[in-house]
């Protein structure tokens, strides 16, 4: 197929998670013979932030990680989109795009219909935000991707498309992996923006309390850091590391002994079943993880094997030290998470359902499982 992604950014993860998953679905797309086109704004948000905070060098750093990884710069005004999704089969936008290129691509679907088009929702805003979301013209959209359920069935059940599809996100296992452990540096890692408050109370509840209680010796990295966060950390004793460029991360999980994990509000009480790409990632990179409380109602994984939950402060306190202290739990935790990725949770399996929405939505089966680049020059 012919794949044209409208997405925030691809080259920047600077508070931007939807990039991990991206890079990992375009890659694995284009492993599968698929030709794919990524564009994103002029000067947008999270590239300019991390220019501006970290240098171009990062955009150089990041091909060492993703080779090849390229995109498309667009200015709205001047979008020809009769150029850009001419020979297109297929094209993802996702919901961190402006209202008017969403409409703008409906429209444009609705007067050529050679390509199938689909919207995709990666956070929030369908609960918290329903009024920003419910501006979205979807009216010539073939259907959404959502990544949960419950995202899903609101944007049936408010009429907002015809057709929704679960489609949660997933660990890159070409850059998630568990790397060589060597020497520790560290007992705990986190790596997390502060945010908008969504969860103060809570990192300080599962994270900042619990490390200090116990002296531990951690390091959190993140963005969106204010002075009394910072100030917490400091406090606490915990090593605040910045931001950390998201293919780094395996990297650093080897060097740690524990990550923990902690929802943002929202997802707690509104959106049952979505754990972020966070733990995903984790668990794909070996290391022991202990979540404060979120409900799995979508049986992802198996809570209490693939990771611990401590439903309160002092349950957290008690399972780091079972984690710390028993070095065969600690390897029994990691090692049933890492398979439970591997089996179920890869960007390998997300790509194979979204070619079954393909399927669904009538695109060819030769334009859908083509050959193959590496198969097409062994053959030959």
């Amino acid at each position: 197929m012919n794949i044209t992604l409208f997405y925030h950014s691809i080259l920047s993860d600077w508070n931007h998670g939807n990039a991990h998953f991206l890079r990992g679905v375009v890659r694995e797309l284009e492993e599968r013979g698929h030709r794919v086109a990524v564009y994103e704004p002029e000067n947008g948000w999270s590239l300019q932030n991390l220019v501006e905070g970290y240098g171009e060098e990062k955009l150089e750093e990041l091909q060492q990680y993703y080779p090849g990884i390229r995109t498309n710069f667009y200015n709205l005004d001047s979008l020809d989109l009769d150029a850009v999704l001419k020979e297109a089969d297929l094209v993802l936008v996702h919901e961190w795009n402006e209202h008017e290129l969403v409409k703008r691509i409906g429209a444009h679907r609705a007067q050529t219909g050679h390509y199938k088009l689909l919207f995709h929702d990666t956070h929030h805003r369908a609960v918290t935000a329903r009024e920003a979301m419910a501006n979205y013209d979807l009216t010539h959209y073939d259907g959404v991707l959502a990544f949960g359920q419950v995202i899903r069935d609101l944007y049936l059940q408010e009429n907002w498309t015809r057709k929704a599809w679960t489609w949660h996100e997933a660990a890159d296992t070409s850059v998630f992996y568990p790397h060589e452990r060597k020497d520790y540096i560290g007992d705990l890692i986190w790596i997390g923006n502060w945010g908008d408050e969504e969860r103060t109370a809570e990192l300080h509840e599962f994270l900042i309390n619990p490390v200090k209680e116990l002296g531990l010796k951690a390091r959190i990295y993140g963005v969106r850091y204010p002075d009394h966060a910072r100030q917490a950390l400091a406090e606490a004793g915990i090593e605040y590391g910045g931001w950390l460029p998201n293919y780094k991360a395996a990297e650093e999980f080897a060097k740690y002994k524990v990550t923990v994990h902690v929802p943002r509000r929202p997802y707690v009480e509104a959106l049952p079943g979505i754990p972020t790409i966070r733990p995903f990632e984790a668990m794909a990179c070996g290391i022991p993880l202990i979540s404060s409380p979120w409900q799995d109602a979508e049986q992802l994984f198996t809570p209490g094997k693939d990771f611990l939950v401590a439903r309160t402060g002092e349950e957290m306190i008690d399972q780091l030290k079972l984690i710390l202290n028993t070095p065969f739990k600690a390897k029994e935790v990691a090692g049933h998470g890492l398979q439970t990725i591997r089996s179920r949770h890869t960007c390998a399996h997300r790509v194979n359902e979204l070619e079954q929405v393909c399927e669904e939505l009538g695109i060819s089966s030769s334009k859908i499982f083509p050959t193959p680049k590496e198969q097409v020059l062994h053959e030959r």
